[in-house]
């Protein structure tokens, strides 16, 4: 069965909140510094968030 656009938008959208934690969590463990380590973190996840979901529709229109 087909994945719908509105599931992979929303499963990216929550997959991509976890991750930007576990980014901003560890960039700080390493740095200290929350504000560089936030922006860094959402940067990053905006970025991985198109490109997640750009994976999630092509993943859907495959027939293997």
């Amino acid at each position: 069965m087909v994945e719908s656009r509105k599931k992979s938008l929303i499963k990216t959208i929550s997959w991509r909140l976890i991750a930007t934690f576990i980014t901003i969590g560890l960039f700080y463990m390493f740095t200290g510094d929350i504000i560089f380590s936030g922006e860094v973190g959402i940067i990053v996840n905006i970025v991985k968030t198109v490109a997640y979901y750009l994976h999630e529709r092509l993943w859907a229109k495959t027939k293997i």
